[in-house]
Order: C-alpha cells, then sequence, then structure tokens
C-alpha cells in the first residue's frame, strides 16, 4: 500500500503541534522552515486536517496551526483518513466472472472470491492498528531530545 508524502507531514506536524501546545498557534513559515519543505504545499497538505477538526488554522499576524484536540484524541488512522479519504485500498473489480474464467461459471462465484476476502481482512487490521495508535503515542515514542528541541524551535519568532 502506498500512501502519500500528506501522511507523513501531516502526522510530523501533529506530533510537534503536541509538543507545542502549550504555545500561540505555529505559523505555516516555521513548520515548512522546520521540517525543509515548501510553504505553498505543508499549507495544501495540512488544510484536509483542518477539514477534518485535526487542526485549527488561525489566520492572521498571530495565527497559525494548532492541534483542535488533544494528541491523545487523534488517530493516526484519523490523520490518515484525513489526508488520503475513506476508500479502500483494495477494490475488486471481479474479473473471475469475465471472459473465459467466467463464462461457464456456476454457484462457486456467489461467494466473495478468497483473493478479495483476504485483501479486506488485511486492510481491516491495518485500520485497526491504526486506529489504535494515537499522536498522543508517536509523542511517547520519539527520540528523548526531539520534544526539547521542537519546543525549543517553537519558541523562536519568525
Amino acid at each position: 500500500m502506498r500512501m502519500g508524502e500528506g501522511v507523513e507531514w501531516g502526522l510530523h506536524c501533529c506530533v510537534t503541534l503536541g509538543w507545542l501546545d502549550d504555545q500561540a498557534p505555529v505559523s505555516i513559515r516555521r513548520l515548512a522552515a522546520w521540517f525543509d519543505l515548501p510553504q505553498e504545499y505543508l499549507k495544501k497538505r495540512l488544510q484536509p486536517l483542518a477539514r477534518a477538526g485535526i487542526l485549527t488554522s488561525t489566520p492572521g499576524v498571530r495565527g497559525g496551526w494548532s492541534l483542535a484536540r488533544p494528541p491523545d484524541r487523534i488517530t493516526v488512522m484519523d490523520v490518515v483518513t484525513a489526508v488520503e479519504g475513506p476508500l479502500e485500498a483494495f477494490r475488486c473489480t471481479e474479473i473471475r466472472k469475465r471472459g473465459a474464467s467466467g463464462r461457464d461459471a456456476g454457484a462457486e462465484f456467489d461467494r466473495p472470491c478468497g483473493i478479495s476476502s483476504l485483501m479486506r481482512q488485511a486492510e481491516l487490521a491495518w485500520r485497526r492498528e491504526l486506529a489504535g495508535r494515537t499522536i498522543a503515542d508517536l509523542m511517547e515514542q520519539a527520540p528523548a531530545g526531539a520534544a526539547r528541541t521542537r519546543r525549543n524551535y517553537g519558541r523562536m519568532t519568525d
């Protein structure tokens, strides 16, 4: 399964904003500079997170981005779904029922095929795993100095 870079960018920004939660909103300029990302592209990647209620965007000179909910109430799956959409990764088109393969098929094709069933089980397991992990979990698992470094960076001015 392949996800776009927006998932990585969104997750890292959420973790960083979680560490800076006691401060004013963080400008897009500061976030982009921190990760050496193009400012306008990062902004576009964060907008779906705001629409999903994961981030809050505050306009104005002192505006910026912050978490809309506590880090322990934002799952990794929330971020993935906001960025990538809710569609299933695998879509079965029932090619087994086409052409010579399906021409003389009987009742054996009434049930979902084994490939489709397996792919759905695997995707459900993947989704459950990501739904069981939060931004707070990612914050806890980060290297010890990462939070301190990001907090110090967050105190810098634009």
